[in-house]
């Protein structure tokens, strides 16, 4: 298969989780499109060198330092708005993701990117380590820090620091 074919089948099939994971990691769909685009084209790049059983691996570790990488560049963040649009007949998973959504918002950078890695990509400690070029003892402080600042959120201001949220 070209190369060219190799890029696009695994941009068709593997694409949208990758923009799924850069929401969680920015907390805006744009912002989340930009992100994957970002490492899309990195990946790109890279691709005559990337092992196809460790594409998708390395995809996210370009998303997650582009993410960090964004983070540092404050002065080009857009604002988000302190309230949300109303959602008319919206149910209570979406209730409880757009809570998860502002808990994860109100982390640093760093401390989300580890998250998301760690618990929505379901990766162990030491593949977090190696995809953000940190120590395995930097991802389990980070984790924890961030897992802190969560549970220290008032209850009446996520269902996550409720408890009620499952995956």
């Amino acid at each position: 298969m070209a190369r060219d074919d190799e890029f696009t089948e695994f941009v068709a099939v593997r694409g949208s989780s990758l923009r799924r994971t850069a929401f969680l990691m920015t907390g805006d769909w744009h912002a989340a499109e930009d992100l994957t685009q970002t490492a899309l084209a990195r990946l790109y790049v890279s691709w005559p060198r990337v092992r196809l059983e460790g594409a998708e691996a390395y995809a996210r570790a370009i998303l997650a330092r582009s993410r960090i990488d964004a983070g540092r560049r404050f002065w080009r963040r857009e604002r988000p708005t302190a309230e949300l649009p109303d959602s008319p007949g919206a149910d209570d998973l979406v209730e409880d993701r757009m809570d998860l959504g502002r808990a994860l918002a109100s982390l640093p950078t760093k401390q989300r990117v580890v998250l998301v890695l760690r618990f929505w990509d379901d990766m162990s400690v030491e593949e977090v380590a190696r995809a953000l070029d940190i120590s395995p003892g930097t991802v389990k402080s980070r984790t924890s820090r961030a897992l802190e600042a969560l549970r220290s959120l008032p209850a009446t201001d996520t269902a996550i620091a409720r408890g009620e949220v499952q995956s």
